[in-house]
């Protein structure tokens, strides 16, 4: 018999769990412990304010004082948004044909794609429309001696990002005089709130400079440096002591202060503290037109910006690896942490977002569809349904340009472009040829509608799914000698090395085909349809996934993947039909462990790997029950695997050409890479809530007692 003051107890023993999960986890204390501390001049580190669609970056002054120094040596300092474009003249009339090659199609047509990016009308046609910086606050100090004020003037720098509440603190002396610079953004306007304190401002010896670039040096593809040439190309004109009208290339746009400003150079602008007075607070606006209203003071924007995050850390979803004794644990959660920040800040603009978010420009600012699933699908995973909403929302809107595309090229329904600006026109060279971008759409309004599976739901998005599944349907070929339906070429495959003139059936295309086409009839039965009777022929015919000696392999038309080394770099798609994707007919779990084996211990890892590479990898080995696995590859230090106190993610084009480069020569190709940070909350999600059918609890990880997990709001992948 149980002795009463040992029920007593069991009683508390049963209790104790139960408790600790009615508490939940303590999210201020999960966030605050992975706020970015810098204390160096650190040009791999400056820190973000942003509300999705517009972002401010700082430097270590808390400003953008040092912008060229960070750019040449590591992460840019600029100010962007989704909605600032600009074009140049096009006298020439260049249009997308203007830059076409002639491919032969396997019916025997022949047809023109705009692959030529080389000539002139395809470099045109690439750099516009481009994304445009819109202004640059520095912090000037007039230092005694005259000299300039240079990085080595900062003493004793301590920064902060306070993830909490969306503001970055700034502490450091200049001269041995403290200095403090507050700053934060507010989350229903493009506003920056800046609060700067300090002796020297009283003195008259610390001020502000607000200064105009002409854009970026578009000799420069991927992380350009400011252009500041040509003065007499651009204007910026007081037209109110607060505000500046902005024209570059026919686009105009407004910057607004709550203090006047002094003009002092062609472009430039001073705001200065009052005399006596140690402290300055300023709000900047950039809006498309002119501002009727006064601006919100920095006070309220703080205390907006605190309350946004708040709400984002307590709504969203949340893990908790406080507990674990494997050292990786605390690695993984300041990467959640830190990527979920990044990824709210930078990816949920007016137009879906450039790979390197709003830090700096990549690809003249276009958006990759192809990286659109990298972008937002964890926002659905995560909680975060609204900021997916408003990056699919603009998908919706440019379904008549897509249809056009589609109509252009004989096929059906709704065909989306790969490189693009804001009118979802199509940017020469190898992107026309790409199509792994167009199953996308229909994997995240599942997402959105497995969390929300309502009518309202199938009203919202079928359109977009119907109109994406009829092009899947028309654009592969039918294949009398093989029966079956064969996708290429002309096909330029997500593993981006071969001929694309000679290109077909790539295998995570056609299994993404296959998946895709059997959700959009799902989407079709849920609003009382029929199924589609030709979506059904492709997905009982198409293309076998192709294989090699027991193993998946890049592409039936060239199956060379585990024969020839040149063949194993850069994305080892072969790996995401069973990873990315859900396990499904077609696949074969022994069969893609051998090719799970084969990668890992065969690809090149030191030429070209991109950073949501190794999160795919870790998805596959997660749905093979291979946890270890999983997280080794998730948080492998291989190359464009690194990330930097801030919590982005650079990428390095080609470790092998780094290795080569004389010194001085600029190693990496992209600052920032954030499909890195999106794949990663994704594999996390599917490592830690798992699949429909996953064996156990926290599947991707591993059961050996070392990981103590607790997770709350996260959703399981398909």
């Amino acid at each position: 018999m149980m002795m009463p003051h040992r029920l007593a107890l069991a009683g508390l023993l049963i209790l104790a769990p139960l408790a600790a999960a009615a508490t939940g986890i303590d999210r201020l204390a999960l966030v605050t412990r992975h706020n970015p501390v810098i204390r160096a001049v650190d040009p791999d580190a400056p820190l973000t304010v942003g509300n999705g669609g517009f972002a401010f970056t700082a430097d270590i002054t808390g400003l953008q004082s040092f912008a060229e120094l960070y750019q040449r040596r590591g992460v840019p300092v600029e100010t962007l948004s989704r909605w600032c474009w600009v074009t140049d003249a096009n006298p020439n009339h260049y249009t997308l044909a203007d830059a076409n090659k002639d491919f032969t199609l396997p019916d025997g047509r022949v047809l023109g794609f705009p692959t030529r990016a080389s000539s002139p009308a395809g470099d045109w046609l690439r750099k516009n429309p481009r994304n445009h910086p819109l202004g640059q606050l520095a912090l000037e100090w007039l230092k005694d001696d005259g000299s300039a004020f240079t990085p080595a003037d900062i003493q004793e720098p301590e920064q902060t990002l306070d993830l909490w509440r969306g503001i970055i603190t700034s502490r450091y002396k200049l001269g041995g005089v403290p200095v403090t610079v507050t700053a934060a953004c507010a989350p229903d306007s493009d506003t920056v709130a800046v609060r700067l304190e300090s002796a020297l401002v009283a003195a008259g010896k610390l001020r502000v400079r607000l200064a105009f670039p002409r854009g970026h040096d578009l000799a420069v593809k991927n992380t350009p440096g400011l252009d500041w040439s040509h003065p007499e190309t651009h204007t910026s004109r007081l037209f109110q002591p607060t505000q500046i009208e902005r024209e570059v290339s026919g686009t105009k746009y407004y910057v607004s202060c709550d203090r006047e400003l002094k003009p002092v150079a062609p472009h430039t602008f001073l705001l200065a503290g009052e005399a006596g007075k140690t402290v300055l607070e300023f709000t900047t606006r950039f809006t498309p037109a002119p501002l009727k209203f006064d601006l919100t003071t920095v006070a309220d924007i703080f205390t907006a910006s605190a309350a946004h995050w708040e709400k984002f850390w307590r709504d969203g979803a949340a893990v908790d690896f406080t507990g674990s004794t494997d050292p990786r644990a605390a690695q993984l959660e300041e990467r959640i942490v830190l990527s979920r920040y990044l990824m709210a800040v930078q990816m949920a603009g007016d137009v879906p977002p450039q790979e390197s978010g709003l830090t700096c420009s990549t690809w003249y600012g276009k958006h990759h569809t192809e990286m659109i699933w990298w972008h937002t699908a964890h926002f659905a995973l995560w909680g975060n349904d609204a900021l997916l909403e408003r990056n699919l929302a603009w998908f919706q809107t440019q379904l008549p340009a897509a249809r056009a595309l589609a109509a252009s090229r004989g096929l059906q329904g709704a065909r989306w472009a790969k490189m693009t600006g804001p009118d979802l026109r199509e940017s020469p060279g190898g992107n026309p040829l790409i199509v792994w971008n167009q199953p996308h759409l229909v994997y995240l309004a599942e997402l959105l509608y497995r969390n929300s599976p309502t009518p309202a739901t199938l009203a919202r998005y079928g359109e977009l799914v119907q109109d994406t599944a009829d092009c899947l349907a028309s654009m592969v070929h039918w294949n009398a000698a093989e029966k079956q339906y064969d996708l290429g070429p002309p096909l330029w495959i997500a593993q981006e090395i071969y001929d694309q003139a000679t290109s077909r059936n790539p295998s995570f295309e056609l299994a993404y085909w296959r998946w895709a086409l059997g959700v959009a009839q799902q989407w079709r039965e849920r609003a009382g349809r029929p199924r589609d009777a030709k979506w059904d022929h492709v997905i009982a015919h198409l293309a076998p996934v192709p294989q090699k000696d027991g193993k998946y392999v890049a592409l039936g038309s060239n199956p060379d993947t585990f024969d020839n080394i040149d063949s194993r770099h850069d994305h080892p798609t072969m790996l995401a039909p069973l990873g990315v994707l859900p396990e499904a007919p077609g696949v074969d779990r022994a069969t893609m462990e051998r090719t799970l084996d084969a990668v890992l211990a065969t690809w090149d890892w030191e030429t070209k790997i991109w950073g949501w590479d190794y999160p795919m990898i870790a998805m596959t080995a997660a749905r093979l029950n291979r946890p270890e696995v999983a997280v080794e590859i998730l948080l492998r230090n291989g190359p464009n695997n690194v990330y930097l106190p801030n919590g982005h993610c650079p990428q390095r084009s080609d470790e092998a050409a780094v290795r080569s480069a004389k010194p001085g020569v600029p190693k990496r190709e992209i600052a920032v890479y954030l499909p890195a940070n999106g794949a990663f909350l994704s594999a996390v999600a599917l490592m830690v809530a798992g699949w429909d059918g996953a064996p156990r609890a926290h599947p991707g990880l591993p059961a050996d007692g070392t990981w103590t997990v607790r997770a709350e709001g996260l959703k399981p992948l398909p």
